[in-house]
């Protein structure tokens, strides 16, 4: 993985601010911030207390403050189906992100006066999603969604759970309302998956368009049926 602009160190730096809940779906996660990564994004990024048990069960990567770099640096190295070293991640990718701990409230995107692009919630659990709906700011993730919304900047929520009960619906109209994006990770297999990274990659595209930005991780829908099938059929 190669970033698509180095940081300027003369430019502002106004990140994406990624928050990972505990829900299930740590895929969706690495493949967004490779996305936003590889289009040249600064990131901060906020890992939840929860999410670590998460991400230590789906991949066996115990995620550790002290470690964070290394730790982050194994993790976007995973692919989907659990193969370590799928995708190359250097330590130069990594150069332009910032990890705040879940539980420093008094970090930078805690306040409207630290410049960010906006949020991305990925996946966001049913716990996630009530306790930003209500505005409880419990932690940093949850704080920084509410100030996301206030402030009026983008905020994608990636909710990952099934079935949902009358109370989460209740709560992501709420977020809708109050102007973020509400985006269930939900695979579509128009765009010809052959592989459990294709699924995982077309949500974190879905969830990079809502932010409007650029990627190349699915085909686009062109208005052509080409029968499941992921290439253009060789017409030798």
């Amino acid at each position: 993985m190669s970033n698509a602009s180095k940081p300027d160190p003369g430019r502002r730096r106004r990140p994406w601010v990624v928050g990972v809940s505990g829900a299930s779906g740590t895929p969706y996660a690495a493949s967004v911030l490779r996305g936003l990564l590889a289009a040249g994004e600064a990131v901060d990024l906020v890992v939840s207390r929860a999410s670590r048990l998460t991400l230590l069960d789906e991949t066996g990567i115990a995620f550790r403050d002290a470690h964070w770099r290394t730790d982050l640096r194994e993790w976007l190295a995973l692919g989907a189906d659990g193969k370590p070293g799928a995708f190359p991640v250097t330590e130069a990718d990594l150069a332009d992100v910032r990890y705040w701990p879940a539980g420093d409230l008094a970090a930078g995107p805690s306040s409207g006066s630290y410049p960010v692009k906006g949020m991305l919630i990925v996946p966001a659990s049913t716990a996630c999603v009530a306790g930003v709906a209500l505005g409880l700011s419990k932690d940093l993730l949850q704080r920084v969604a509410s100030v996301t919304l206030k402030e009026r900047r983008r905020l994608v929520v990636a909710v990952r759970e099934t079935p949902l009960s009358g109370p989460t619906l209740k709560q992501l109209v709420m977020l809708d309302e109050a102007g973020a994006v509400v985006l269930p990770a939900s695979p579509a297999f128009y765009a010809g998956a052959t592989h459990i990274q294709d699924l995982v990659d077309f949500v974190a595209g879905r969830v990079l368009d809502a932010a409007e930005v650029p990627h190349g991780l699915y085909r686009r829908w062109e208005g052509e049926l080409r029968g499941g099938s992921k290439e253009e059929a060789d017409p030798s």
